[in-house]
């Protein structure tokens, strides 16, 4: 019996690049096998035809006007809190605090519509607010940057940590506002006044997400691919001995690019409670923090291309809870849909930068490709 050691039949190497082209039809086709699958299992449980389960899928993103208007928004939500934690990412520093660094920034922008709304016309009570939620989140970004810069501490526990932190805080608050006492919630503030709400542009509550979004892009795009800040944290991210040996002051590029994710965090949370809620929930953000890591990594950290895998993410959520609802089945299988469907998707990562390849001699513990 021969007892050589066989070396296995394939085996994977990463690739040195993929074309733009190829790499889109890697994740189109994951998408259409992902619609497939979820196609298949929808039809098990109910009875539904594939045909309807696309339908439906369509109908819960652009079924009606306000339906599309609302997905518009959500999509504007997402795009700038993937924005907001891209420099960071860029730079290697793993910021899993967005929720946390959003929810202060509604907690500043609530605690001015409470306690200064007397005291302040409104035009310069929405100016305080945005003031102070840019101010809270960027030292809720501070902070974490500073001991990952002083003593290397792991900047995805901290910011994690800070996320439960901040809920707290929040929760704190909320019980120590609440209306009526005992109800547990805040509801929504000054809604006889209006005082610290954002006027609506265009005669539509949607426009200003809509608009905070596009400014935010064209912002994190120049900031990133022209700025010298942009071309630092770049730097730091790919090497940080190659930073210091060109001069980048290491410790100073993390700081400031925290402080700037946590600015546009903050800017978020002032959009929800101004523009977009007018309340105070710990939930307030939907956990789409973690959504917008997802969301900038798969568009390579390229601000245009978050424009598209926003909208994709988007789509399948609301679409998943339509299917949910329309078939009368529980919001678990929305979940489970939604899950399947990023799957798919992520894993479509994994032939974007790997192959898999015969070995051409599997008799001796040489690998050797055709």
């Amino acid at each position: 019996m021969d007892k050589r050691n066989r070396a296995p039949r394939f085996h994977i190497e990463r690739r040195a690049s993929l074309p733009w082209h190829k790499s889109l039809a890697v994740r189109l086709l994951s998408i259409l096998a992902a619609f497939i699958v979820c196609a298949i299992l929808t039809m098990i449980i109910t009875g539904v035809k594939p045909v309807a389960f696309l339908s439906t899928m369509v109908y819960g993103s652009f079924g009606t006007p306000r339906k599309m208007w609302i997905t518009a928004q959500n999509i504007a939500v997402l795009l700038c809190i993937s924005l907001a934690v891209t420099p960071s990412f860029l730079m290697k520093f793993w910021n899993e605090g967005a929720d946390g660094q959003i929810l202060m920034g509604c907690l500043a922008s609530s605690a001015c519509m409470i306690k200064l709304s007397d005291s302040l016309p409104n035009w310069l009570l929405i100016i305080v607010m945005l003031v102070a939620s840019v101010a809270a989140g960027m030292v809720w970004g501070v902070i974490p940057a500073f001991f990952k810069a002083q003593f290397n501490t792991n900047e995805t526990l901290f910011t994690l940590m800070l996320n439960y932190i901040a809920t707290q805080i929040v929760a704190y608050f909320i019980v120590k506002w609440e209306v009526p006492k005992g109800s547990g919630q805040i509801g929504i503030i000054n809604q006889n006044t209006e005082l610290g709400w954002f006027p609506q542009l265009f005669g539509s509550k949607y426009i200003l997400s809509i608009l905070t979004a596009a400014l935010m892009t064209a912002f994190i795009y120049s900031y990133i691919r022209y700025s010298k800040h942009g071309y630092e944290l770049t730097v730091v991210g790919e090497s940080t001995r190659t930073a210091k040996y060109i001069g980048i002051d290491v410790k100073r590029v993390i700081v400031r690019t925290m402080a700037l994710s946590g600015a546009l965090a903050g800017l978020i949370g002032f959009l929800l409670v101004s523009g977009i809620n007018h309340t105070l929930t710990t939930t307030i953000t939907g956990g789409q923090g973690f959504t917008a890591v997802m969301v900038s990594w798969l568009a390579q950290f390229n601000p245009i291309a978050m424009i598209a895998t926003s909208f994709l993410i988007i789509f399948l959520e609301r679409g998943a809870i339509e299917i949910s609802s329309a078939f009368t089945l529980n919001q678990s299988f929305s979940a489970i849909l939604t899950g399947i469907i990023l799957f798919f998707l992520i894993g479509s990562e994994f032939f974007v930068s790997y192959r898999i390849r015969k070995s051409a001699n599997t008799e001796t513990g040489k690998e050797q490709d055709k």
